[in-house]
């Protein structure tokens, strides 16, 4: 119990229902379901963590492990505008690449390196030159590219690179909840991310991913997402005990870009629980390289450079005055000549040499193409130098050199390519170069560990990972009219690690943060990233002068920033201004008096000086004490004057300081922009479902029309209608099949349900009719049945009620008790017991043979019953002969099926009732011979007790002495039972321990039975019974009373 004074009150009703909505909110969350998404330049994996499905892999609506990171835009006819309000269909992944061919200007693949972009960055053009036929523009009101359809009407906004990529990810979400169930709830989200990525390009990606309404939990290194799914299944040297870290290097090269990470595997203890430590394994990010150009896109232009190359050779291409530039602008072509490359890239890796056909590909010209691995390897001579340059990189930012690393871990499709292992090899080593990590699939793995690691509702092996954002940040300012600029985050700052920047002003303020960029010509290009400004710190300052005191020498004001452990940007997270004022310090001062007169004063508390023990010190104290009561009598005095005297000491004060941040670069979305794009969304999807119902309908109608011709050539359809009606649906069947080919496929929703209905209309009845006429012969005969059945009770209700009436006079004439006396001489010396029972005295109404079960109601209502059912089959049936097999039944299968159901029911009730009340004799038959025998039992003990009393009364008399007869048990067998003494003696001699066990039985009263009623019997041993014997006797002794218990079973069972 808390000590007086501090004890809780009750909960107030308020915090009870905090406390309940925060463990179902708690509850809830721990079930929702957390994605891993690898946003890959060409390939989108994801991979769900779930209760009950730990890290899989999502798959695509085709089965496959990785979707194409592509959008597409199917407009209804070619050349068509789409009306106001109105979107087209979407497709996705390979569906969305296989239209590039038809729709190169509605097809969007690759849009990660358009994230956060401008449209006159190097990316942007690099994209239009690979995909001519897309139609980049600048985002409106902010750094960004958007695209333009012409399927849409005039005056529809373009969409955006975010709202494209949101549709994907929605799309990715599907492909979960299809894995998950739908109705699990998959909000949350982790992103792998290049170690490139810029501030803007993660805060593009970000309004992305809110826009598909996931909560992003954390943005990780591509680099760093591999290296925590390589540490899931291992364990590392413990450097708090002298084991050395591992330090390896990630290299991912995928269609896009080549990115190196320098990684230190440990592992280390830390603090648990209490007095306990554990151990944890931790990722450490030491440096990172890359090269945002090398990629497998790159080299896929190559090889389509150098197919148009050969094409515009061709005698056909030059008659036509087909040229590069022609070639490469033109969409179609340009959209079939990158896909074939990169089909042919991908074959080179395991083959020599290949070849591939292009039938009509620019002006109706054919071309045939061949490439051996040696002339691509000499089109990518300048890519293959590059391959080295961002391990090199990332090894010297990290401080180390190539024999630093332990091993090479490779992922990314590209790296496939045989030159790139080949100067991997020659620069680390072959034995370095690691193949058992999943080059594809590793970094999505990784990407749902951490989720599920950022999740209070999973338990997962602790990895702590320390990730960085890879570019220098600084701030500028100015002070004392002097432009001043102070690098604050290095390249190798951890994410999450926050600064304080110390300033030196008395006002309001502001400053710029900025990220150094590389630029094209090697020059640092300072991209901003948000503007500071303080809200309130004149106002601070001055209060704190005035009202505080404080030197105006000794101002400092502080700005707390910090890398976002959510996205890696930097952001606020406090400002303060400080300064020193002078405060008044007691010495010796009454309370201090006080403790010093009863000990407590600050001398007392010293600690022990080493060496000298408590005893030591109290002796010192002792042998002080006279000299300090001399003093003791003036003590109040000197504390009072202490309390008079005062000195000043110096304090620092703190005082918060509002201040607000203006987004820099890619500005922040405005609420209405985003509000509009996420409208705008909702209605692409709604149409998308509603597009899906339509083709639901119109796959339905176009199914009808087929299949309803096949019943108008069926025996059983043309019995069942009329010759008037089956040519009024032939000719409905013929216009709409005719309107399905010409209008169909543009009409409406409802326009198809209604055609649809107009059909069913006219042939459903008749398919009723049909089934009927099918069906209605065994629903007779199970209907004849069932009446049969409950016929066949009335016999057997009629004798039990005769049988019974004849019982029940006959025990009427003997009803009479004849008189009993007891016979027994003793019976005078027994007590009245009002339980006991004899034969005569049991109760009359006890059932001595079947009882009374139907009576005479029962037997009515069997017989009206059947009557009526009769009646109502024969009318039916009678009414149902005299129709015509195109007419309605008069009665229905369902009817006959409901009255049939009837019968059994009432069947059902008669059969119940009898065993009820068997059932219920039986138990009172048993529980009154139960009740008789515990009577009999009870008058024999008496007996025998009064027979006792007389003999022991009788030896008295005749000898003088008294006798202890032996005790007897009830229904003993002949022989002497043995003692707990005897059986404990007789076990040790066998070498049975008996310690702790109890031998309630033994030798007493009650030792037939046992605790749990089992009969028990004598062990028949001799002094000298052997370990043997013993065990002998009572395998006997269990069999008999194994046997014994049967055959009372058995008898009581043949009394009832």
């Amino acid at each position: 119990m808390a000590p007086p004074g501090r004890r809780r009150g009750a909960l107030s009703p308020l915090t009870l229902l905090l406390g309940l909505l925060f463990l179902f909110s708690s509850t809830a969350s721990a079930a929702s379901a957390v994605l891993g998404i690898d946003l890959g330049t060409e390939y989108i994996k994801a991979a769900l963590v779930k209760p009950g499905i730990p890290l899989e892999i999502v798959l695509t609506k085709d089965s496959k492990r990785k979707e194409a990171s592509a959008v597409a835009f199917k407009p209804q006819k070619r050349d068509h505008q789409l009306s106001a309000g109105t979107y087209p269909e979407r497709f996705y992944g390979g569906d969305a690449i296989a239209l590039q061919a038809r729709f190169p200007g509605d097809v969007y693949p690759n849009l990660k390196q358009l994230l956060g972009i401008p449209k006159e960055g190097e990316a942007a053009t690099t994209y239009k030159s690979r995909y001519p036929a897309v139609e980049l523009v600048a985002t409106e009101s902010r750094k960004g590219v958007s695209v333009e359809s012409g399927i849409f009407a005039e005056g529809e906004k373009a969409f955006s690179v975010e709202e494209i990529l949101a549709m994907e990810l929605k799309n990715v979400r599907d492909n979960a909840k299809a894995l998950a169930g739908k109705d699990a709830n998959i909000g949350d989200v982790v992103f792998t991310v290049p170690a490139f990525y810029t501030v803007d390009e993660r805060r593009a990606l970000e309004v992305a991913a809110r826009l598909a309404g996931f909560k992003v939990l954390a943005m990780v290194s591509d680099g760093l997402a591999v290296g925590v799914n390589y540490a899931m299944t291992r364990e590392f040297p413990v450097v708090n005990d002298g084991g050395k870290p591992e330090v390896n290097v990630v290299f991912d090269m995928g269609a896009g870009s080549a990115t190196a990470t320098v990684l230190k595997f440990q592992g280390k203890k830390v603090k648990d629980v209490g007095r306990f430590n554990k151990t944890v394994q931790e990722v450490h990010v030491l440096g990172t390289g890359w090269d945002r150009t090398l990629g497998g896109d790159a080299l896929n232009t190559l090889i389509m450079e150098d197919m148009i190359n050969e094409f515009v050779q061709l005698p056909g291409a030059k008659s036509a005055s087909i040229t590069a530039e022609k070639v490469k602008s033109h969409g179609r072509a340009a959209a079939k000549l990158f896909k074939e490359a990169e089909k042919v890239r991908q074959v080179l890796s395991a083959n020599s040499q290949t070849q591939t056909f292009f039938e009509g590909l620019y002006e109706d010209v054919d071309f045939r193409y061949k490439i051996t691995r040696q002339r691509f390897e000499e089109l990518a001579a300048e890519h293959a130098a590059r391959v080295e340059g961002p391990i090199v990189r990332a090894v010297e930012a990290a401080g180390l050199t190539t024999d630093d690393i332990d091993s090479l871990i490779v992922a990314g499709g590209a790296s496939r390519t045989p030159f790139v292992q080949a100067h991997l090899e020659a620069l680390v080593g072959k034995a370095k170069i690691k193949a058992n990590v999943n080059a594809d699939e590793a970094a999505v793995f990784g990407a749902a560990f951490k989720g599920a690691s950022l999740t209070s509702g999973f338990r997962v092996k602790e990895i702590r990972d320390y990730d960085t954002q890879g570019y220098s940040h600084g701030i500028q300012y100015m002070f004392n009219l002097k432009d001043l600029d102070q690098k604050i985050i290095t390249p190798s700052t951890r994410i999450g690690a926050k600064k304080d920047i110390p300033f030196l002003m008395m006002g309001d303020f502001t400053f710029k943060m900025y990220q150094a960029l590389p630029g094209a010509d090697g020059e640092v290009v300072k991209a901003p990233v948000w503007e500071f400004e303080t809200g309130n710190m004149t106002r601070v300052v001055t209060n704190l002068i005035q009202d505080s005191k404080c030197d105006r020498d000794s101002f400092n004001n502080y700005v707390q920033v910090r890398l976002s452990p959510i996205t890696g940007v930097p952001e606020v997270t406090a400002a303060w201004v400080t300064c020193d004022t002078e405060e008044a310090e007691a010495k010796g001062g009454i309370v201090d008096g006080i403790k010093g007169f009863f000990g407590g004063g600050k001398k007392d508390q010293e600690a022990l000086k080493d060496g000298e023990s408590a005893s030591e010190s109290a002796s010192a104290e002792s042998a002080s004490g006279s000299a300090d009561a001399s003093s003791s009598s003036s003590s109040s005095a000197d504390a009072a004057k202490a309390s008079e005297a005062a000195d000043t000491k110096k304090k620092q004060l703190r005082s918060a300081v509002t201040w607000k941040v203006k987004q820099l670069g890619y500005e922040k979305v405005p609420r209405k922009e985003f509000k509009r794009m996420q409208d705008r969304l909702l209605a692409f999807d709604a149409s998308d479902r509603s597009r899906r119902v339509r083709e639901e309908v119109l796959n339905s109608l176009e199914a009808f029309t087929y299949k309803a011709r096949d019943y108008l050539e069926e025996e059983s359809f043309i019995a069942a209608s009329a010759a008037a009606i089956r040519s009024t649906i032939e000719e409905k069947l013929s216009a709409a099949s005719e309107w399905i080919y010409a209008e169909g496929h543009d009409a409406t929703e409802e326009v198809l349900k209604a055609r649809l209905k107009e059909l069913t209309d006219l042939v459903d009845p008749i398919l009723k009719r049909k089934d009927e006429a099918a069906n209605r012969p065994a629903a007779l005969s199970a209907y004849k049945d069932s009446l049969a059945s409950l016929g066949s009770i009335i016999p057997m209700v009629k004798d039990n009620i005769e049988s019974a009436s004849k019982k029940e006079a006959e025990a009427t004439k003997s009803s009479e008790p004849a008189e009993s006396a007891s016979a027994d001489p003793l019976a005078d010396l027994e007590e009245d017991d009002p339980k006991k029972l004899s034969t005569a005295d049991a109760p009359a109404g006890l059932p001595t043979d079947v009882p009374t079960v139907y009576d005479d109601d029962d037997l009515k209502f069997l017989e009206e019953k059947v009557a009526a059912g009769k009646k109502w089959l024969e009318e039916k049936v009678a009414a149902q002969e005299k129709l015509a097999p195109s007419d309605d039944p008069v009665v229905t299968v369902k009817e006959l099926q409901a009255e049939a159901k009837k019968l059994e029911d009432a069947i059902t009730e008669m059969m119940t009732k009898k065993m009820r009340i068997l059932n219920k004799a039986y138990n009172e038959k048993a529980k009154a011979e139960k009740a008789k025998k515990k009577a009999e039992r009870e008058k024999a003990k008496k007996e025998k007790e009064a027979r006792k009393k007389a003999e022991k009364k009788k030896g008295e008399e005749d000898d003088g002495v008294k006798i202890e007869p032996a005790p007897e048990m009830d229904d003993q067998p002949k022989g002497d039972q043995p003692s707990e003494e005897e059986l404990r003696e007789a076990l040790g001699k066998a070498g049975i321990k008996m310690d702790g066990i109890k031998l309630t039985n033994a030798g007493m009263k009650d030792a037939r039975k046992d605790k749990d009623g089992r009969p028990l019997v004598k062990l028949d041993l001799g002094e000298g019974a052997s370990e043997e014997d013993i065990l002998a006797a009572i395998d006997r002794a269990v069999e008999e009373g194994r046997r014994a218990n049967e055959e009372e079973k058995k008898g009581v069972h043949d009394e009832l």
